[in-house]
């Protein structure tokens, strides 16, 4: 039986550390010996984690300082695969890999696109995140990107050949039921009195453009009687709140926090609006998908045009465009869908079928 290691900064909810709780139980299921290994054991998740995989917290606060007890770490699990994902990460499991006599084999996994996460996020200099990539990444048994918009970023970054860098899609699907939800339901998470409920999920923060979102939501005609929810927490709470005060939206905009079950949501919801000006990949539109709710979405790099099949199942918006996005959303609104053609599409990105890409390149160790 092989034995699996996951390694993540910690469990908050994010769509990395969710796809890995969804590898890690199902790989658990099929009778791996599966373990995640966290810098801290904290975040909103740590409750979706079979209590068949094993946890281990190196408590350290700073990537640097994880380096010295993952590779004593591996020397005492010894690993048959290896899995770090989110850089630098990332580069530091190759180091602790090296150190501890490079047990088992090593993948990487990138989310995002870090040449501008590391601006928007990570606030480091393009020379120091290329040198490390380039320094570091080479050595890993295989390399895996989300879409194929991180792969050519990555590549770019790391001077890596495509064939180096395998893309495999997120596991969003994850075969809840996909009935609509009771009225009753309904009523409760979204009040009374409106007709259409249009629902978006992500953090608070700069990059997912929410701002864009509710200005849209405005320039809807008052005819479409609708409320927006926006799930998710982040810094830029005060400031959206600001927004909606400012354009009278009190009583259509809603924004209750972080929801660590966002499906019946989805399940109640008419239709999914993603306003993001980057995406890795975009799990919340999988998401949406399953459960058959259309989707609008921005055409922003580099996830969501792949996943909607450049507009087949979606709508396609320029970035930081209220109008486009608020005719899109009337249009999506007032327009039927076949719900059974999106649910279908999700399947392409259920856990079970990511699982398995997964599994055969931990086999082959090539693209």
């Amino acid at each position: 039986m092989k034995k699996i290691t996951i390694i993540l900064p910690d469990l908050r909810g994010g769509g990395a550390e969710r796809l890995h709780i969804h590898l890690a139980n199902d790989w658990v299921a099929r009778g791996f010996s599966v373990e995640i290994v966290l810098m801290q054991k904290t975040g909103e998740l740590l409750s979706l984690i079979s209590p068949s995989i094993a946890l281990f917290e190196l408590s350290v606060d700073q990537i640097r300082k994880a380096i010295w007890p993952l590779q004593v770490h591996f020397k005492h699990s010894r690993p048959d695969i290896i899995l770090s994902a989110m850089w630098p990460l990332t580069s530091a499991t190759v180091i602790a890999w090296f150190l501890s006599g490079r047990y088992g084999c090593l993948f990487l996994s990138d989310h995002c696109l870090l040449s501008v996460s590391r601006t928007e996020e990570l606030r480091v200099s393009q020379y120091y995140l290329k040198s490390l990539i380039q320094i570091t990444y080479p050595f890993a048994t295989g390399i895996i990107a989300v879409s194929q918009g991180v792969k050519n970023d990555l590549c770019w970054l790391g001077n890596l050949s495509q064939a180096r860098v395998k893309v495999i899609y997120n596991p969003a699907a994850t075969g809840i039921p996909t009935q609509i939800e009771s009225a009753t339901l309904r009523e409760k998470l979204w009040g009374n009195g409106f007709a259409k409920h249009i629902l978006s999920v992500g953090a608070l923060k700069k990059i997912k453009d929410h701002a864009c979102l509710i200005r849209a939501f405005a320039l809807l005609p008052a005819d479409i009687d609708s409320k927006l929810t926006i799930l998710g927490d982040g810094p830029l709470r005060i400031d959206l709140e600001t927004l909606v005060n400012e354009l009278g939206l009190q009583a259509r905009v809603f924004m209750p926090g972080f929801v660590t079950n966002p499906y019946p949501w989805f399940q109640t919801a008419d239709l999914f609006v993603l306003s993001s000006q980057c995406e890795g990949f975009g799990n919340v539109i999988v998401e949406a998908l399953e459960c058959g709710v259309p989707v609008v979405s921005t055409d922003c790099p580099s996830g969501p045009a792949e996943i909607l099949e450049n507009g087949r199942y979606g709508k396609l918006v320029p970035i930081n465009d209220p109008s486009a996005m608020s005719s899109a959303i009337l249009a999506s609104l007032t327009t039927s869908h076949d719900r059974q053609a999106l649910m279908k599409r999700a399947e392409d990105f259920s856990v079970h079928n990511i699982s398995n890409q997964y599994l055969e390149y931990f086999h082959t160790g090539s693209v």
